[in-house]
């Protein structure tokens, strides 16, 4: 049966999900549009009041930049039809608190937080949750894109804290929201340094790599110019809750790309290959070649697949086949914590996350 489909801020990325949603067999129209200059040919409404009222639907979609989220999953959630809406959820601590309150009376809500649906991904949980690791004592992470990467930042919307967030909670809420799943606790203390260094005017470059990516919405014309104010780079320190330490490092600038996780357990040890799709195992006492999974599937955009898999995850949920990887209240915790690291880096102070969970919880206590 034709899926009736309403997109609320029809943007670069929900473009690649609905043509991953299309590759991995969906069957689908775009009934209407919501976006202030739309670059489809789908029924454009002059307001998300408008495509909501023009229900029923199937799924709402939501694409807008990061500080319009919480407004449109008000609206959306109002309308009372599923919701998928991209990463970030929403964007401040302020809004976090209020989504939650929200979230008791809430259509079905899916979050693209879409490493979770990756099956490299998936093996490494299930690696820890089935205990061949032993208890997780410390992790070492990595997210290093190359120039051509950075430079859309610098220009796109996301260079801006007042629409996009932070650097981290827009390009690595993925990564620390699957750091809390593998030590299935919470952040209990964090530091932060980091800045903005690389895109800047003394480093100015005309070389073509930085302009390769259309810019986008709102978007810049010069990396080193422009008005962004986010970071560029910056390394974290995480204590969690039980004891578990992460160290991450990411760079928006780099000619050797990586996005590598390392995971250390008392039984045994796990490197990820995020950017290579390849994992690596071996056990403590275990002297020969470590245990190698090639998943291959290698794409451009480093996603490897991830796209399509999130699609079909989606319309498993949608049609009760299976629930959807990532949870609405694991979204917002995960928001939550890079939320704590950039403040740890504003305030050049070791940040405890206790207040933070405590009104979160306070929050969350309206759902039950």
């Amino acid at each position: 049966m034709t899926k009736r489909i309403a997109v609320i801020g029809f943007g670069q990325r929900l473009t690649a999900v609905l043509a991953a949603m299309r590759e991995a067999g969906w069957d689908f129209e775009i009934a209407g549009q919501a976006d202030p200059a739309p670059t489809n040919g789908a029924p454009v409404f002059p307001s998300v009041a408008a495509l909501l009222a023009d229900g029923p639907f199937d799924l709402v979609m939501i694409g807008s930049p990061n500080h319009l989220h919480y407004e449109h999953l008000l609206a959306a959630f109002e309308a009372g039809y599923p919701v998928f809406a991209e990463k970030p959820i929403v964007r401040t601590e302020a809004e976090t608190f209020a989504l939650a309150r929200h979230l008791s009376s809430a259509p079905p809500l899916y979050i693209g937080l879409v490493m979770r649906s990756m099956p490299i991904v998936r093996e490494v949980i299930a690696r820890v949750d089935g205990g061949e690791l032993g208890t997780i004592v410390s992790m070492d992470a990595t997210e290093h894109l190359p120039p051509e990467h950075g430079a859309y930042l610098a220009r796109n919307w996301r260079r801006k804290e007042e629409w996009g967030g932070s650097f981290l909670l827009d390009k690595v809420c993925h990564d620390f929201d699957i750091f809390g799943r593998i030590a299935k606790s919470r952040a209990a203390r964090v530091a932060s340094f980091g800045g903005k260094t690389i895109f800047a005017s003394e480093h100015a470059s005309e070389h073509e790599a930085y302009n390769a990516v259309d810019a986008g919405w709102a978007g810049a014309n010069d990396a080193f110019h422009s008005d962004m104010d986010v970071s560029d780079h910056q390394v974290v320190l995480v204590e969690y809750a039980n004891g578990m330490r992460l160290s991450f490092h990411s760079n928006s600038h780099t000619s050797l790309t990586e996005r590598r996780w390392y995971v250390a357990g008392t039984k045994g040890t796990l490197i990820a290959d995020l950017v290579r799709n390849r994992l690596m195992v071996r056990t403590a006492h275990d002297r020969g070649k470590p245990e190698r999974i090639d998943y291959g599937g290698r794409t451009a955009d480093a996603h490897n697949g991830a796209d399509q898999a999130m699609a079909r995850d989606l319309l498993d949920a949608l049609e009760g086949r299976a629930a959807f990887p990532v949870t609405p209240l694991e979204s917002l915790e995960a928001g939550l914590t890079v939320m704590a690291v950039d403040r740890a880096m504003r305030e050049g102070a070791v940040v405890d996350c206790a207040p933070i969970w405590a009104d979160y919880d306070l929050a969350v206590s309206a759902l039950k």
